[in-house]
């Protein structure tokens, strides 16, 4: 079962809600900021109580409808970094607008304050992170995964690369195969 939470912003706030869990008797599968995941179901008596505890700290349980809003923003995301190859004719906050039937403010100030990130940074985080598949599985070279990750250039995605991961795309493939040779000689 998912449980969404508001305002968890740091790693105080996921230790803070597993203790309170493990108060509960409640077995965490994961514990995320924004979100719990949980083994079994929790009934609206456990909710209530959970939601006493962490509104303690400031934290606060959120409506199934609300989580929903964030898997859907999530899911269209997702979909644009790992399944679109084409470059939309429009810009995402325009695309995330379009698909979900609200306006890029709502959406963009609910995920944050939900998140505790913005809707940018999650998407440059997924980016990149695909990045960092492709070029492990060396399908594409960079200008083609700059093309469908939609980067107006090469230079555009290694820069955010560098800033994102301290490295430069090349630097990065280089540390992947000396993982490899290092572990060949094992």
């Amino acid at each position: 079962m998912k449980i969404y939470v508001k305002n968890m912003a740091c790693q105080s706030c996921v230790a803070f809600v597993k203790e309170a869990l493990d108060e509960m008797d409640i077995t965490p599968i994961k514990v995320g900021l924004g979100e719990i995941e949980t083994k079994e179901d929790v009934s609206d008596k456990e909710k209530l109580e959970l939601n006493k505890r962490i509104k303690k700290v400031g934290l606060e349980l959120l409506e199934k409808k609300q989580g929903v809003i964030i898997e859907k923003i999530r899911s269209v995301m997702i979909d644009y970094v790992y399944h679109s190859d084409e470059k939309p004719n429009i810009n995402f906050s325009t695309l995330l607008s379009e698909k979900l039937k609200h306006s890029y403010t709502y959406l963009s100030n609910f995920f944050s304050e939900v998140e505790a990130t913005t809707i940018e940074q999650y998407l440059i985080s997924l980016k990149i992170e695909r990045v960092k598949e492709m070029i492990i599985l060396e399908e594409f070279n960079l200008s083609e995964i700059a093309y469908k990750l939609h980067y107006s250039s090469a230079a555009h995605l290694s820069n955010q690369f560098k800033k994102v991961t301290g490295l430069s795309p090349s630097h990065f493939k280089k540390l992947k195969e000396k993982r490899r040779i290092a572990i060949q000689d094992l």
